[in-house]
């Protein structure tokens, strides 16, 4: 495995090896050497060299090669969806139905809105000219993507800056770099020109780093923790780069009274569970009205215990193990935590037993797990925990069920269950996250944003929001009358 700089594989620099591990068995997959500050040097220099080729493009001519991307991405469908699974552990049932279908329609979508990036048409306000806006690239960019949707997010970091203009040089987690690798040779293959995307593996704190503070990169985009994207914006304002942060999730899952109740079960199951739990999106904080809550508990714990854990590449399989041992510990010592301070485990809050002398028994996994019993001030409400783990609580009013949702540091995503449309509008209006779903929970598609509220950080994926943060906005101004100088700077200047 390699850097991918300048339309091709490149070996690493840096001091340490990395090694790829399948969290289903613990077994290394991949190695390499990690990317040093030479290489983040070559990749941004790769990107800064083809930036006016690639700016100069006509929307048409970027808008044909990604179609080139979306038709050479789509008949590797399979490959992709294995190589996923491989690195991350998500059962091959998602990255087939979801991850790598998901990418490819990021990428058509955005093929066709490189052709529709426009400005605010031209008009005259002073009576003397003619104002125009133009959105131009802002750059090269630089740009961290996750572990827990690695091909995904690879693409809602790179399609957008593409789209618009710029170049891009890509750090993806050093334990999931495969699939956007393999993103960026099919770039290539497309016929997008050198340079335009490049891709360095490394740690965050030396390739991601030196990423951030390149003074050659001038926008930095991070999707990840929020105390991490607080780090990557001290880093950024060094040199006042514009800066596009999807950070930390901790979604309620409000349902009222009036509630489908066996729809609001299942929708809590899927919500909470998809990706293992690992999704910032995912449903973490289940509020209940308590007249409905016991019903609740007993339903979501019944499904939880149902839920088949094993072989990711079985697709029977419904969930897979954490993307790591240091992940799945995590979650563990989080559970542990509140059982400590009178948590209630439901059910779950272990390893999966029939695992246990299989050749899983060293894989990442944790069995679907139940809390009830804490108060909203709790660590396990208030934190992001990121992993098969739902919290429940009953409330009272509608009043209370709000302001709850509302009490974390986070903004990311919700949902609210209720058959009442004005009590369903007064939650999409109250709940302060940038996502609010009506009796669903976690779907998205490529042309609506996703994006957070308060710590959840600012700016857009996906969308033609997503493609506008990639822009900049530069005002141009004509004379249109031949008196403007004359008359303009006489009332300036009295000449």
């Amino acid at each position: 495995m390699h850097q991918y700089i300048d339309g091709g594989l490149a070996d690493g620099t840096g001091d340490e090896g990395l090694s790829v591990l399948d969290p289903a068995t613990g077994r290394v997959i991949a190695s390499s050497v990690h990317a040093g500050p030479a290489d983040v040097d070559r990749a941004v220099a790769a990107a800064r060299a083809a930036l006016p080729g690639w700016a100069g493009a006509t929307p048409g001519e970027r808008s044909t090669l990604m179609h080139k991307l979306a038709a050479i991405l789509d008949g590797r469908s399979a490959q992709l969806a294995r190589l996923e699974t491989s690195q991350t552990g998500k059962p091959i049932r998602l990255t087939t139905n979801f991850d790598v279908p998901g990418t490819v329609d990021n990428v058509a979508f955005f093929a066709g809105a490189a052709r529709h990036l426009e400005g605010k048409a031209q008009a005259e306000y002073s009576g003397l000219h003619a104002s125009s806006i133009r959105r131009e690239p802002i750059g090269v960019v630089g740009s961290i993507a996750p572990w827990n949707y690695p091909l995904q997010m690879a693409a809602w970091k790179i399609l957008p800056a593409i789209a618009a203009g710029n170049t891009i040089v890509l750090k993806p987690a050093e334990i999931t770099p495969l699939t956007a690798l393999a993103f960026a040779e099919a770039c290539t293959e497309a016929g997008i020109p050198n340079g335009v995307v490049n891709v360095v593996t490394g740690l965050g704190r030396v390739a991601g780093e030196a990423l951030i503070g390149h003074p050659d990169v001038d926008m930095v985009s991070f999707t990840g923790s929020t105390p991490v994207g607080k780090r990557i914006a001290e880093i950024a304002a060094q040199t006042v780069k514009r800066v596009h942060l999807e950070l930390g999730g901790k979604a309620p899952f409000v349902v009222f009274d009036d509630a489908d109740l066996e729809a609001a079960i299942h929708g809590a199951v899927a919500g909470s569970l998809i990706n293992t739990g690992q999704d910032c999106t995912a449903a973490t904080r289940a509020y209940v009205h308590r007249s409905r809550f016991d019903e609740f508990v007993e339903g979501v714990a019944e499904l939880f215990a149902a839920v088949k854990l094993g072989d990711p590449n079985d697709p029977a399989t419904d969930l897979g193990p954490l993307s790591s041992v240091r992940q799945r510990d995590s979650v563990a010592a989080f559970v542990e935590r509140a059982r400590g301070y009178g948590a209630k485990i439901v059910v779950g809050g272990e390893f999966p037993a029939e695992l246990r002398g299989t050749e899983f028994e060293n894989g990442a996994y944790y069995r679907p797990t139940l809390v009830t019993g804490v108060s909203q001030d709790s660590e396990i409400v208030q934190q992001e925990l990121f992993g098969p783990a739902l919290v429940a609580l009953p409330f009272d009013s509608d009043d209370e069920a709000v302001r709850l949702a509302n009490d974390t540091p986070f903004g990311l995503a919700a949902s609210a269950w209720t058959k009442d449309l004005v009590r369903a509008h007064r939650a999409s209006r109250d709940i302060k996250a940038g996502c609010v779903w009506i009796n669903d929970h976690i779907p998205i598609i490529s042309e609506m944003p996703h994006g957070g509220y308060k710590q959840s950080g600012y700016g857009k994926d996906m969308s033609a929001y997503s493609l506008e943060e990639y822009t900049q906005v530069k005002h141009v101004m004509h004379d249109i009358t031949g008196l403007a100088r004359k008359d303009w700077h006489r009332t300036v200047f009295d000449a």
